[in-house]
């Protein structure tokens, strides 16, 4: 019995193939023996002149489209983004969960409107508190003044009045009869009234004495009433009284104790004025022909 080749419609899509088995049209049936091999051997080489076309028509077409993908096994993964072929793969969708991230040295940019940026960025360290400025050393105390010069009365304010039947005892003497005199008019203005002692001075002793020698044989207070020298501007006087110590003891301890009250009297009080005036700041003290003399300025 012969065998007849199924006629089948040109290109691919014939009859399905059998399981396990090349496709119907390439499929021989078993002939029966005797039966003539040259219509089977010409029946494959139809069969197989076709197929070429097919591959090669197929071959012309993947050519001009990009190279002809590998099928993937079943459950066979090429990695995220490539073929088997070499190709670009779509990876879809990033799956839930999964973070594709950013190339590391990429910027990617402001965030797109409604895209979290994530958290900001951390607050730099703290420095801690600022230091506080430098206040430099304490201002100076204020100024109390210039320290007060040496003998100063330090008894406390001045008083309005002496105190009353204030007698202190001479100094002992420093050898010079002049610094003697002005030490007890000071021992008198401080310790009797609290007032500050008066400078001595020196320039105007010369003229003192020249009062005392003068007013010995012209009467009390001539010489400073004639102008024969430069006498300041008030003179206590002691006519007669011998020796520079009884003088400095005896009679100005009496002119002290005249006390506040009128200048010329009577009483006179202008001993006691002149010695405890504040108004005057220097005081020479003149010795001549047994007087003395206390010339104010």
């Amino acid at each position: 019995m012969g065998v007849r080749r199924r006629q089948e419609p040109q290109g691919v899509t014939g009859s399905a193939p059998r399981s396990g088995g090349p496709p119907e049209s390439l499929w021989f049936r078993r002939v029966r023996p005797g039966t003539r091999s040259a219509s089977i051997g010409g029946a494959m080489r139809v069969d197989r002149f076709r197929v070429s076309l097919i591959v090669l028509a197929l071959g012309l077409t993947v050519g001009c489209q990009g190279q002809l993908r590998t099928r993937l096994a079943p459950g066979e993964d090429g990695g995220p983004g490539v073929a088997r072929d070499g190709g670009r793969r779509d990876a879809g969708v990033v799956p839930t969960g999964t973070d594709a991230g950013i190339p590391p040295g990429v910027d990617a940019g402001p965030a797109p409107p409604g895209v979290d940026a994530g958290p900001p960025p951390p607050p730099p360290p703290d420095a801690g508190p600022a230091p506080r400025p430098d206040a430099g050393p304490p201002p100076p105390p204020p100024d109390a003044g210039p320290p007060p010069p040496p003998g100063a009365c330090t008894l406390g304010p001045p008083l309005a009045t002496p105190i009353a039947g204030c007698s202190p005892v001479t100094p002992p003497s420093t050898g010079d009869i002049y610094e003697d005199c002005v030490r007890r008019i000071n021992q008198f203005r401080c310790e009797c009234q609290h007032l500050q002692p008066l400078i001595r001075w020196r320039e105007g002793e010369a003229c003192a004495d020249m009062d005392c020698n003068y007013d010995s044989t012209h009467g009390a207070h001539a010489g400073f009433l004639a102008g024969i020298c430069g006498s300041g501007s008030a003179q206590n006087e002691c006519p007669g009284w011998g020796g520079a110590a009884g003088i400095i003891d005896g009679c100005l301890q009496l002119m002290w104790d005249e006390g506040p009250g009128d200048f010329y009297g009577p009483p006179p009080h202008g001993h006691y004025l002149n010695m405890s005036s504040t108004s005057f700041t220097h005081v020479a003290c003149g010795f001549g022909s047994g007087w003395g003399a206390q010339n104010f300025y």
